[in-house]
């Protein structure tokens, strides 16, 4: 079984050369985005279409609705449960995304997670609604551990305080006994190369299309059903038009605002990328669609 990754800045092409290598290596594809993963939010993640989704069987797409529990541990068993489908059917696989840090955590191997019973999760998601008090406990619990979140990062404090109250140990006790373990090895990762200037035109044009789309009204409705709690309402996409429903921006400078700060969210997926992964096969789009 063959198995290969394609990476980039978001707006770079990643998903149709996806389809293109599935359907020339017989593969399936597993989906490496944060937001992608959330049923629902659709316009805002720049999901495959419809037809693109039937066309090649994905994984990692639609997995969780947007209040549910997440963390990099879903990629690794959406990761094991993909694998073990294409083992069964035949096909290879072909990983795609533009949240790199799951692919490296893939990579360079992850520490497991204690089991996570309902009850815990009922226990903190309760405890999450005094986000401070929840990071003034687990710094008298872990002051070494604690002192790397900052006390706003919602995400991390969550996820450290499910591992105290799961496993009873402190973070670092946990991962300390839970060393990391390697999963992908010998795995070629295709980077898409595209200046700046043309990648911000593609990001200008589709932040026009997400509006034209429902852009607004999908917010909306996320933001009614959710309330902007969840770790998800904090993406990019969501949080500029939660402005302007605010009414503190216009229309036009909220979509500004996203091309911006779409803008800003590629170039540091472009450092990542170049800075994290030892050996990558760079080119731009067209000269990769000959490669498989």
């Amino acid at each position: 079984m063959k198995q290969v990754a394609i990476i980039g800045p978001t707006a770079s092409g990643k998903s149709d050369l996806a389809i293109q290598f599935a359907q020339k290596m017989d593969a399936y594809i597993l989906s490496i985005d944060s937001l992608s993963i959330y049923k629902e939010i659709d316009i805002v993640s720049a999901k495959p279409s419809q037809e693109e989704l039937l066309s090649v069987k994905h994984f990692g797409i639609n997995e969780l609705y947007p209040d549910a529990y997440f963390s990099v541990d879903i990629f690794r068993d959406l990761y094991q449960t993909s694998l073990q489908r294409c083992q069964a059917d035949g096909k290879n696989l072909v990983i795609v995304g533009g949240t790199s840090f799951y692919l490296k955590s893939l990579i360079d191997g992850l520490s497991k997670i204690p089991a996570i019973s309902e009850d815990v999760k009922k226990r903190v998601k309760q405890k999450m609604h005094n986000l401070q008090a929840v990071y003034k406990e687990l710094v008298q619990i872990d002051s070494a551990y604690m002192h790397k979140i900052a006390s706003s990062d919602r995400y991390r404090i969550e996820k450290a305080l499910l591992i105290y109250e799961a496993s009873s140990l402190a973070p670092s006790a946990w991962f300390l006994q839970n060393p990391p373990q390697k999963i992908i090895q010998n795995l070629p990762i295709y980077n898409i190369e595209v200046s700046r200037e043309v990648l911000r035109e593609r990001i200008r044009k589709r932040t026009h299309k997400m509006f034209a789309m429902g852009l607004v009204d999908e917010v909306s409705f996320l933001e009614q059903k959710y309330t902007r709690l969840p770790h998800a309402m904090g993406a990019i996409g969501i949080v500029e038009v939660l402005e302007y429903l605010d009414a503190k921006v216009s229309k036009e400078q909220m979509l500004e605002n996203i091309i911006t700060h779409t803008a800003q969210l590629a170039k540091r997926q472009q450092t990542f990328n170049k800075t994290q992964f030892r050996e990558l096969i760079s080119a731009p789009l067209e000269d990769l669609e000959g490669m498989v």
